[in-house]
């Protein structure tokens, strides 16, 4: 039996508990097709993504964030990538999934977040929202989210691979307007007014960020289907054999678009510098 080796300095040292537990998710993992992420921290074309779904808030709780992140999951799970799923996240958790997802990123080829849910903008800057999210001013809205710039910069970071990250957000903002409505129906106002939508954000090299709609504009929820717009036409369209990353996500547009009279149109700004497909064409190649 091959001895797990000693950390090196400067590794993080695994619990006894944790290092069997390890051992156990990649057991798991291999009679399911589902590679647990550490289980792949010595290959180097690994995949690893992170997948929120924020639907259960206080204020203005939304239908289908779960059901795409669970279904965003299961689609890469199939693509090879080793996922972590998380729902209904409070500011700890999402804080420490994206924490958690940048310390493991440097070991991958390929990273990507999914975020389905609120996300709202301050002063051009982004910020995905907890469930537990309950801001009485903007300034606390910065303490209550993820930035999402701060992310991204971390993952640019890296010299090698690249780096994707979709926003399935802004849907239907509880902030605009300057007006939240509490739980129990209070109207809070801010002392400024929060726009609606998320605002442009500039990729960095080998990076690629997909908004669900164009800057400042508001995503719809669908309430009559079991997903977003947006998140339905991009599992349309996610896993087409030889399809670059960017025709990808210009089927999406295309698609929301038409779906919504072009109320809703995606958005994507990318400094990827190598071509990528989700799923490589029979023979091994991209476009």
């Amino acid at each position: 039996m091959r001895r797990l080796r000693p950390a090196a300095s400067g590794e993080p040292r695994l619990p006894r508990r944790r290092l069997l537990g390890a051992a156990a998710a990649v057991l798991a993992g291999a009679a399911t097709g589902a590679v647990p992420l550490h289980a792949l921290a010595s290959k180097g074309d690994e995949r690893i993504a992170v997948v929120i779904g924020n639907a259960a808030y206080k204020v203005a709780p939304l239908k289908n964030p779960v059901n795409d992140a669970k279904a965003v999951a299961a689609r890469l799970r199939g693509l090879g990538y080793s996922v972590g799923l998380h729902e209904n996240t409070s500011l700890r958790e999402l804080i420490e999934s994206l924490r958690d997802f940048s310390l493991r990123a440097a070991r991958a080829q390929v990273r990507l977040l999914f975020y389905a849910g609120h996300g709202v903008q301050l002063r051009g800057r982004n910020y995905l929202l907890p469930v537990d999210a309950d801001p009485q001013t903007e300034e606390e809205i910065v303490r209550q989210g993820a930035d999402v710039a701060a992310f991204v910069d971390r993952l640019s970071a890296i010299p090698h691979g690249i780096n994707i990250v979709v926003l399935d957000a802004c849907r239907v903002n509880p902030f605009a307007g300057g007006v939240i409505v509490g739980p129990d129906g209070r109207r809070l106002k801010f002392r400024g007014s929060t726009p609606a939508g998320l605002a442009p954000l500039d990729a960095p090299v080998g990076t690629m960020v997909a908004f669900s709609t164009s800057p400042n504009g508001v995503a719809l929820d669908n309430p009559a289907g079991p997903h977003s717009v947006y998140t339905k036409h991009l599992l349309a369209h996610l896993d087409t054999p030889g399809l670059p990353i960017e025709q990808v996500f210009k089927r999406v547009r295309i698609g929301v678009a038409e779906d919504t009279a072009r109320v809703q149109v995606p958005w994507e700004s990318s400094s990827l510098t190598a071509d990528f497909c989700f799923r490589p064409s029979a023979q091994g190649r991209c476009g």
